[in-house]
């Protein structure tokens, strides 16, 4: 009873002294807890209220209930408010507030008492059940200090293949032309132990290692929300740790991050971007520059300065940081083929590494920021089979040598304050320098870039389903030596480029249930590799398209 005692307010206190011209309606708790919200400590005379005065008829009576039964508070500005209308279940309320402190049962006392005895009850009842719901909640609640929070995916979907040669098309369409059906889940544990601090934890599982939307060399086909999981590996039907790390800040601007699987986003003060990052393509998931924002998973940690809208981000991530061999040679097989098995570490020469160091602005509704990203051993995220080749090798499997790629990104957004008929806006564009230590592969410096430019509608048509659409080209190469050469050696264009297309409408069914329809289509995914099989096959036009959709049906909980 005490806690609901300490919510009770002055100016209905005050009413009870008055005759009462109120009727018996319904209990108005949000009234009352928005006085306890609003109301100050106990005050101790009357004159410490501004707008009460001597002369006000009811002067004397709370006057008494503040110095005699100390039942009595005011408003943070020091305002009493002592005619502001009530309830007779407030009154009933207020009064019961101010029993605990009387010493003496008058007989003014006795008669509001029996005046209010049924409501008091009534009050009493609520009360007593209120403390009963909550006493059952504190012994049933999952932790003291952890949340959990799950999100189901189900994606039913297909893709068709075209082009001028049908020997890359046929290819395709058997490795990813069936109908699939997959599911991905994700169990977020976040913890804290002091209010600031987070630690979270987060257990997922997949079946798209095989499906129609797998890693078949078709990178960009990736759903985007499907995390690879690592080379060489198989994580379906499978629960493993996907996120294991700790943020906790430093004095008032800084926040810092250690952890054993933690990617570079979880590790940015701010995301350039507020395009859905779970819609259907995995190239329109790194804010236009998946070179610059690769979203590297590994062990790692990061620190970022934040002060009013700006922020300075910094961090460090190694994919096999949990290695022990720091030799390269050690992730390949006698015959030339990587295995990343063992490999690692680090810091090392084998470590695939990344960092990061962002600058952004966020403002109430639009952001911008610069990247730039060092990756050793790591390719970029999306693009063409050309672009996103991590390491090199000899042609005969002799020697070894891992690229290192600079990337650089400008990303940002803008959203209206209310929605309507102009969307929100995000847009992003990528520039990347390749090294690569092995001159045998004839890898001689080349260079990449990528863009995109994504809109949502919120409530488009119906309020609550929203509606986007995203269009770019995912990395490509734009120059290179010898490896862009035609077959007589003398130096062409790359030929690589590509565009990317996807639409989406999600039907928000329930507050945790929502269904997206999507189709998406691909206009060249192979770029210079699919360019070098039409020169020797003697076909003209992009050499693999791809079109395709899907349903995805999401559940939060």
């Amino acid at each position: 009873m005490k806690l609901f005692q300490q919510l009770l307010v002055a100016p209905a206190a005050l009413g009870l002294l008055a005759p009462m011209a109120v009727g018996a309606a319904e209990l108005n708790l949000a009234d009352v807890n928005q006085y306890a919200g609003s109301s100050q400590d106990q005050v101790t005379s009357v004159t410490q209220f501004s707008d009460v005065k001597p002369t006000d008829w009811a002067y004397q009576a709370l006057s008494n209930l503040v110095e005699r039964y100390g039942c009595v508070a005011g408003y943070p500005n020091g305002t009493f408010k002592g005619g502001q209308a009530m309830t007779r279940y407030e009154a009933a309320a207020l009064l019961n507030a101010c029993l605990d402190r009387v010493t003496e049962v008058t007989d003014e006392l006795k008669k509001l008492m029996a005046e209010f005895e049924k409501e008091l009850a009534v009050l009493r009842g609520r009360v007593d059940g209120l403390e009963a719901k909550v006493g059952e909640l504190e012994a049933n609640q999952f932790s003291t200090t952890t949340k959990l929070k799950g999100i189901a995916t189900f994606v039913l979907g297909a893709n068709s293949f075209g082009g001028s040669n049908r020997r890359l098309s046929d290819a395709a369409a058997a490795l990813e032309g069936a109908t699939s059906f997959n599911y991905d889940v994700r169990l977020n544990f976040d913890t804290s132990f002091t209010g600031k601090d987070l630690l979270r934890t987060t257990l997922r599982a997949g079946n798209f290692a095989d499906s129609a939307f797998g890693n078949s060399g078709l990178n960009q086909l990736e759903v985007a929300f499907q995390e690879s999981c690592g080379t060489g590996t198989d994580c379906g039907d499978v629960v493993a740790i996907n996120r294991l790390f700790y943020q906790f800040p430093i004095g008032s601007n800084f926040t810092a991050t250690i952890g054993g699987k933690v990617r570079q986003d979880d590790m940015l003060a701010m995301w350039p971007s507020v395009y859905p990052a779970d819609t259907v393509l995995d190239v329109f998931t790194y804010a236009g520059a998946p070179g610059a924002y690769n979203l590297n998973l590994g062990a790692g940690a990061g620190l970022w300065w934040k002060s009013g809208n700006w922020s300075i981000s910094a961090n460090y991530v190694a994919q096999n940081g949990d290695g022990g061999s720091p030799s390269s040679r050690s992730c390949y097989d006698g015959n030339g083929n990587y295995t990343g098995i063992g490999c690692g570490g680090i810091g090392t020469e084998a470590s695939q590494e990344t960092g990061t160091v962002q600058i952004a602005y966020g403002g109430s509704n639009w952001g911008l920021a610069a990247a730039y990203n060092y990756s050793n051993g790591v390719g970029v995220a999306s693009g063409t089979p050309l672009s996103i080749a991590p390491q090199a090798a000899a042609p005969d499997g002799s020697d070894f040598g891992f690229s290192s790629i600079n990337s650089v990104g400008i990303s940002g957004y803008w959203q209206p304050s209310n929605s309507g008929w102009v969307p929100s806006i995000s847009t992003g564009w990528g520039l990347n320098s390749y090294n690569v230590d092995d001159d045998a592969f004839n890898f001689d410096g080349p260079t990449s870039q990528s863009w995109y430019v994504g809109l949502q509608w919120a409530d488009a048509f119906i309020k609550g389903n929203s509606f986007g659409m995203a269009v770019g080209q995912p990395t490509f190469i734009t120059g290179c030596g010898d490896v862009c050469s035609d077959n007589d050696g003398v130096q062409k264009t790359p030929h690589d480029g590509n565009y990317a297309w996807e639409w989406w409408y999600k039907f928000q069914v329930t507050d945790n249930i929502s269904v997206t329809p999507a189709i998406y289509y691909l206009s060249n995914p192979l770029g210079n590799v699919g360019y070098r099989a039409n020169q020797i096959s003697g076909d003209s036009g992009a050499a693999l398209t791809n079109f395709g959709g899907l349903i995805k049906t999401t559940f939060k909980f």
